[in-house]
């Protein structure tokens, strides 16, 4: 059931410079493209591209598109792949995609979709980036701490609240402090691949998790109907990165339009295959947010969602 539709506005968005309006005749543009998935590619090619056309740069007339994707080890190589192409920008999806596409240039011009990259060492500010790095920032921090607080307000009983997160990924102590701050005790289950899934879940239960927060992460995005199949198992509420997650099972789905932000990278790829520097073109950050709700999942961990809760749902699936 679908509440209302978003209009969604981006801070930090600006028109082209009148000097790079026009692009070459003739000239075919190159986008290569690293992810760690291939969900982020099939993405970038459902909303992406689509929005480059309308602006002017087309798939097979005047733009090619090279996109690799693949495991955090073999994305540094895969870059290179791409940097031989000689791209006239690269498309960076995810924490491990932006550090291998900025250790291996320092020229080509990298957007990137996920970190800061002012908190990487990439750009000097959102402003005025300045080096060869712009593109969208999804604020996960941030969003977590929303996210924890959305899954405390539909099950005010839960003290007990874990956490999955990308293995090697540091303490989270953003998000202890904000259950710290609600009286909720945060569990922290690492998991490096889908390997460790069954495990992680195995140990929530033997701890006493009673709520669980999947925390952002492409692998877990692309997961994201087995990990909620494994929470509903573990009769575990649970909060995710993106809204359409709750399709997948999740009992809440919390973030930006995705549809927004991708279209936003098409304007920044845009602007730069029109002759701006990406170091002038600011770093977007979401304005708006969808939270979708499943309450089938409620149903089945027999829930009771405070109508507080269900009144400011955008979507509720039933």
């Amino acid at each position: 059931m679908q509440r209302r539709k978003f209009i969604v506005g981006l801070a930090g968005t600006v028109a082209f410079p009148l000097a790079a309006r026009a692009q070459t005749p003739n000239r075919i543009y190159r986008l290569g493209h690293l992810a760690s998935s291939a969900n982020s590619e099939a993405l970038t090619r459902q909303i992406t591209l689509p929005e480059l056309a309308r602006l002017g740069f087309v798939e097979g007339r005047n733009l090619t598109f090279d996109a690799r994707f693949g495991e955090p080890d073999l994305l540094p190589s895969l870059m290179r792949e791409l940097i031989a192409a000689q791209p006239d920008a690269v498309v960076a999806v995810a924490r491990d995609a932006i550090a291998a596409a900025s250790a291996a240039t320092r020229t080509v011009p990298i957007v990137t979709f996920g970190p800061d990259p002012t908190e990487l060492g990439l750009a000097a500010s959102y402003a005025r980036p300045g080096g060869n790095v712009t593109g969208v920032v999804l604020l996960s921090n941030e969003l977590e701490v929303k996210r924890l607080s959305i899954l405390h307000e539909a099950v005010p009983d839960r003290r007990r609240v874990a956490a999955l997160v990308p293995a090697g990924r540091g303490a989270h102590e953003t998000l202890r402090k904000a259950a710290a701050e609600l009286g909720v005790e945060l569990l922290v289950f690492p998991a490096a691949a889908p390997s460790d899934y069954a495990a992680a879940f195995a140990a929530m239960r033997a701890q006493g998790a009673q709520a669980l927060v999947i925390t952002s992460s492409p692998p877990f995005q692309r997961d994201a109907r087995q990990l909620a199949g494994l929470a509903l198992e573990a009769r575990l509420p649970t909060v995710c990165e993106w809204a359409d997650m709750a399709h997948a099972g999740c009992l809440i789905g919390y973030g930006p339009s995705r549809i927004a932000l991708r279209k936003r990278m098409a304007n920044q790829i845009a602007q730069i295959f029109r002759g701006v520097a990406p170091g002038d073109i600011p770093i977007e950050r979401p304005t708006a947010f969808e939270f979708a709700l499943n309450l089938r999942t409620a149903k089945s961990l027999d829930l009771i969602v405070p109508s507080a809760v269900l009144t400011r749902a955008d979507e509720v699936i039933e």
